[in-house]
Parts: C-alpha cells; structure tokens; sequence
C-alpha cells in the first residue's frame, strides 16, 4: 500500500464492498452464523488495523491518534461481540437489546449503519489518498486539494463512528461488569 495508492485503495474499497455483498447474501440464504459474525468481525479489523498501521507510517505526528483508533475500534468491537453473544446469547451482536438509543439505532438501521462505516472508511482512504495526491482544483486561487474537501466532508462521519464506538465499549463493558456482580452475587448466596 506504501507505493500503489491507487490499487491499494481500489483493493480495500473492494474488500469493503464484498464484505457488504457477503453480509446481505448470507441473510438472504438464511446463513448466518455465529461463527460467520466472528469471523465477518475478525477480517473488517484486520483489514481497518492495516489501513490505520499504514497511516502511521505516513503521518508519523499522527500517529498515537492512528493507535488510538485502532485499540478502541479492536476493544469495542470485541467486547460488544463478546457480551452480546457469549454473555446474553444474542442470536448476533446486531440483535441484542441495547439501552443506549444510539446503539439501538446503528444496530437497526441497515442503511445509517452503512452510512457510518462506509463514511468512516471513506475518511481513511481518503487521507491515505492525500497522502499521494495532495492536487489542487482548477482553480489557481483555490489551494485546497480535492481530497481536503472529501476529508472535511467525512471527518465529521469518522467522529461520529469513534463516539459510537465509545458508546459500544462503555455498553459492553455495562453488561460484563453486570453479569460478573450478578454471578458472584449467586456464588456468595451459595457459600452461605
């Protein structure tokens, strides 16, 4: 990815793409699994972790904020799977019953769900583009390049997807910590 940004980027736009079309044709066969989930989970962070590791090296005075991102999006995305699933045996992490009204509608609604992922993906192509190709418009007198305008307009989009990741990872944590108070609740009551 450090020399072909245009191919690189091609291939994870692509990658994105598939994962969308193998997501909506496993619901359309009836084949999800929860192994699928995982494993859907697994491939969309590794690939994320590889965007973000990337944007390291290319913006090195960005790079704890590039770090950040990528623990909190492994964390949150981990614990959410891990407490929905193993914990309350949601059927997916997408149909657990969340108290957290942003949650709720990220996990409901299909198309503001992809708006955020596909926008917070866009948002780290996109600097990863700039990079490469900083241009400016036609315009002598504008100095702002295409891939600013594009930046400026996702950033926004990248926030919102890092609050809502916030929100997941405060949730998840919510419900392991509870489980955790209840069981041990049930084991002191048992010892006495």
């Amino acid at each position: 990815m450090l020399h072909g940004p245009v191919i690189g980027s091609l291939c994870y736009f692509s990658s994105v793409l598939l994962d969308e079309i193998d997501g909506y044709a496993a619901r359309l066969f009836d084949q999800c699994s929860r192994f699928g989930n995982l494993l859907d989970m697994l491939i969309d962070r590794v690939g994320a972790v590889g965007l973000l590791t990337v944007l390291c090296m290319l913006y090195p005075r960005w790079a704890l904020l590039f770090q950040i991102s990528t623990a909190l999006d492994i964390t949150s995305h981990w614990m959410h799977f891990y407490s929905t699933t193993a914990l309350i045996k949601s059927e997916t992490h997408r149909t657990a019953d969340f108290s957290h009204p942003l949650l709720k509608l990220y996990y409901t609604n299909k198309p503001f769900l992809s708006f955020m992922c596909i926008g917070n993906e866009a948002f780290y192509v996109l600097l990863y583009l700039r990079y490469f190709m900083p241009g400016q418009f036609g315009d002598p007198f504008i100095s702002v390049g295409l891939f600013e305008v594009l930046l400026y307009l996702f950033f926004p989009v990248a926030v919102g997807k890092t609050y809502i990741s916030c929100v997941q990872l405060q949730e998840a944590v919510w419900m392991i910590t509870s489980v955790d108070m209840k069981e041990r609740k049930q084991a002191h009551i048992r010892k006495s």
